[in-house]
């Protein structure tokens, strides 16, 4: 039985045999590799695992009856000029089942209309999966069972040679299917493997005979093109994966906004591809940039300037004082002795009235101690420290000791869903007109590049959080009413003109949205 060991020729036969039933079963290795995943998890192994014993086990039963299997190939019967053997007739069959369950399961990962209840998966029979697995056995064992007849004389070398391969692509297989479940796009070219094969089956049957050579060539030139695929998307995630965490979430939630991106770093380029359209409403866009851009504020930003801080002084008349608190929307007042900068602790507004009424001054033992901040201190901390204050405001001094501003929670809040103007005050953004607005000097930069849905005006490295600051920093001097500037978008010219000045203070602009020309001005200009 085994003489043929002494000779090298049968050894040469056995090693292409191999080969050639390992490439023989790699279609059938894609399909179950395919109808595995609709098994729950833990069944995928066994069912994995049973599928390609099942496939031994009938291709060592069809060599065992090798006088039977060459009768599959006379003539059965006969439609006009075409004759048809039982081999015929299986292949037909099988490679029909190969088209209509490919065209199935494409249609299925093309249109996403996977079965889910619940938010879960539903998952299929076992038993179900497993049949399917045998008839595809049936069909793909009959192929490689006949090319291992067609190639070597001796029974133990054919047997020996399905057992190998088949033994090779267990060990395969996991892998293989894991890779395979992985990658979308790994499946559909599978899916489209098992049409073309499924088609090549059907054609044989009808006694056209298809070159394989020709198949394997083109499926290996897919495989070819698929893997470069994968290497490219690979080399793209390890490039994306090298940029900070919050930096990708952050840039991933605007695209969901519809803001644009920064130059070098717009849709065409992105690993996901085009730019969704926008799915929030401006509101909700103005706040999930908000709290995005938080932690990159400075407290300059959302800090009320020293000169807008309602205080009371202590050496002013008692009258005076309880006016200033009855005109005040506020809740709380700084309480100094002759400068802001000597504060001797915060008042509630009603206990500062009712000591006035009762007193004729201000009860000092009924202040709070004020709490003061350096202003260098990033607005996360600052919330902490809003948070222990119970409510309180925040005073910001700066490295001299001098009270430059306070932040109270209204102001975190505004920096995060937009401007909340008190009754004493008008909003610090007014729109005009169509493609005009008025803006206050003290306007916040990041609001306003939400409303016009630019960029490009808030810079963390530069020194200046509002409108004014930024048209100093362009100017270069203290300007004139009259005065303008133009920054170039790109996509639109923004025009900013100085309404109204108090004293050295910008205290309005006009800024307009005009179309961008066919010039490349993407510098600022200024006159």
């Amino acid at each position: 039985m085994f003489e043929w060991m002494a000779d090298p020729s049968a050894w040469a036969g056995l090693f292409t045999l191999v080969l050639l039933e390992i490439v023989l079963g790699i279609d059938n290795l894609i399909f179950i590799a395919i109808l595995v995943d609709k098994l729950p998890p833990h069944q995928r192994d066994r069912a994995r695992v049973l599928g390609l014993m099942l496939a031994l086990v009938m291709r060592l039963a069809l060599l065992s009856v090798m006088s039977w299997l060459v009768t599959l190939t006379d003539a059965w019967f006969s439609i006009g000029s075409f004759s048809f053997s039982q081999r015929d007739v299986i292949l037909i069959v099988g490679g029909f089942f190969l088209l209509l369950k490919g065209t199935v399961e494409l249609h299925e990962r093309v249109e996403g209309k996977t079965a889910r209840a619940s938010g879960s998966r539903l998952h299929a029979s076992f038993g179900v999966i497993v049949l399917q697995i045998v008839v595809l056995d049936a069909v793909f064992s009959l192929d490689a069972v006949i090319t291992a007849v067609g190639m070597v004389d001796h029974l133990s070398i054919m047997m020996l040679a399905v057992i190998i391969a088949i033994l090779l692509m267990l060990v395969a297989s996991k892998p293989l299917t894991q890779f395979v479940n992985a990658h979308p796009t790994v499946v559909i070219l599978c899916l489209g493997f098992l049409l073309t094969i499924g088609f090549t089956l059907m054609v044989d049957g009808f006694g056209f005979a298809v070159p394989k050579g020709y198949l394997y060539a083109a499926i290996a030139f897919s495989v070819l093109i698929e893997t470069l695929n994968q290497l490219a998307r690979r080399n793209m995630r390890r490039l994306a994966a090298a940029r900070p965490l919050r930096e990708r979430t952050a840039e991933g939630v605007l695209r969901m906004l519809g803001m644009k991106p920064e130059e070098g770093a717009g849709p065409e380029s992105a690993p996901g591809g085009p730019v969704p359209a926008q799915v929030f409403e401006d509101e909700e866009r103005y706040m999930v940039s908000g709290v995005l851009a938080l932690a990159d504020r400075s407290i300059h930003s959302v800090m009320t300037p020293r000169t807008e801080v309602a205080w009371l002084n202590l050496e002013d008349p008692p009258e005076l004082l309880r006016q200033r608190v009855l005109e005040s929307p506020h809740s709380f007042f700084p309480v100094c002795r002759g400068s802001l900068d000597e504060v001797v602790g915060i008042g509630r507004a009603k206990e500062v009235v009712a000591d006035l009424i009762e007193l004729g001054a201000i009860r000092l033992s009924r202040l709070r101690d004020p709490v003061i901040v350096h202003d260098s201190m990033g607005v996360l901390r600052l919330m902490e420290t809003l948070k222990r204050s119970r409510g309180q405001m925040v005073l910001v001094t700066d490295e001299f000791g001098a009270i430059e501003g306070l932040v109270t929670p209204i102001d975190v809040f505004e920096a995060i869903a937009g401007e909340f103007p008190d009754e004493d005050e008008v909003p610090d953004i007014e729109e005009i007109g169509k493609g005009r607005w008025r803006v206050d000097g003290a306007a916040d930069l990041l609001h306003l590049e939400l409303l016009l849905n630019t960029d490009g005006l808030a810079d963390e490295d530069e020194d200046y959080a509002t409108v004014a600051g930024f048209m100093l920093a362009r100017f270069g001097h203290l300007p004139q009413a009259g005065d303008h500037c133009e920054l170039d978008r790109g996509h639109a010219v923004f025009v900013f003109t100085v309404e109204r000045m108090e004293g050295r203070r910008i205290a309005s602009v006009l800024i307009e949205r005009r179309p961008a020309d066919n010039q490349d001005t993407a510098e600022t200009r200024s006159e």
